[in-house]
């Protein structure tokens, strides 16, 4: 049985590295006792802002086993976005690495089907479900217990060798595998770079994020107005944010990542900042026809240009 879990679990390994992922760890699927009081305290201090969902399926949050059913395995997955693309006019409104091409969650999806099709096909027939930000899962914390990295005290997660500008998605099968070393070191050391230069002083701890703070919540998750005491804080970013990401000494490691659907619109990093500021809605849906952009809409975009220019 160690034997066939071993072949299985390499098996998966493998068609995921097929499939262009960068990392693949696989841990035991139960309770995740560390986080319950982490995740608990910061829903306390209300740092979900807007993100009401985040209150829901605490139990789901924190036991995989309750999403599928028999489930005794979690695959956590990463696939990188990371480019060394920049817009063309430095002073445009900025947009995050990860929403310059398709958007990563049908991208994702899409491949998660394909890897569970193939073990399906290799190994027999296996009940599991595919996860990209879908559902009330801790991706952080069961990449870490898979050994993927650690996480920094920015909050994401980081590994050692390919830094963080990759996706975790998940798969949790009711399938046994042979599973890998939790990650235990913490390589952040006293460096605080991210906690110095995040725009909007979110990050309140090491390891501890205000997300009602952060520029990413402010720019794509908060429907209402952007709250005054943002003004001239935003860094000129109008979707998402990568400053704690830029200023990580393990960014440095960043590769290049090699998924077409990633590939820029060709529009997208020519724009000038009166190109930007003055955009109508059959741009948007043009440039945005497949990205993650489209989740806050041409309204909530061009509500980020306007306070941006505003401040």
């Amino acid at each position: 049985m160690q034997q066939s879990k071993q072949s299985y679990s390499k098996l998966i390994k493998s068609e995921a590295k097929k499939l262009g992922f960068l990392f693949c760890g696989i841990a035991k699927a139960e309770f995740l006792e560390e986080e319950a009081p982490r995740l608990e305290n910061w829903l306390k201090n209300s740092m979900q802002g807007e993100m009401h969902y985040m209150e829901n399926y605490f139990d789901k949050r924190l036991d995989p086993r309750l999403l599928v059913e028999n489930a005794r395995s979690m695959i956590s997955l990463g696939l990188n976005y990371y480019t060394d693309l920049v817009q063309s006019d430095p002073s445009a409104p900025k947009i995050s690495k990860y929403a310059y091409g398709a958007d990563y969650h049908k991208v994702i999806k899409s491949k998660l089907k394909q890897l569970l099709d193939v073990i399906n096909e290799k190994i027999g027939e296996v009940n599991g479900r595919a996860f990209v930000d879908s559902a009330p899962i801790l991706d952080k914390a069961w990449a870490k217990r898979s050994g993927l990295g650690w996480i920094g005290k920015n909050t994401n997660l980081i590994n050692t060798q390919k830094g963080s500008f990759f996706f975790l998605a998940e798969l949790i099968v009711d399938l046994e595998l042979d599973y890998d070393v939790a990650a235990t070191a913490d390589h952040c050391g006293t460096c605080t770079r991210c906690i110095d230069a995040c725009p909007t002083e979110a990050i309140v701890a090491p390891y501890v994020v205000d997300g009602s703070r952060c520029i990413s919540y402010l720019t794509i998750e908060l429907k209402e107005q952007l709250p005054a005491e943002f003004k001239g804080k935003m860094d000129n970013w109008m979707f998402g944010c990568d400053v704690c990401q830029e200023v990580c000494p393990w960014n440095r490691f960043s590769v290049l990542n090699r998924e077409p659907a990633f590939e820029p619109h060709p529009d997208l990093l020519q724009m000038s900042k009166s190109e930007w500021q003055d955009i109508s809605e059959d741009v948007f849906q043009r440039v945005f026809k497949n990205s993650a952009v489209k989740r806050t809409k041409f309204t909530g975009l061009k509500r980020n240009i306007d306070f941006l220019g505003n401040s």
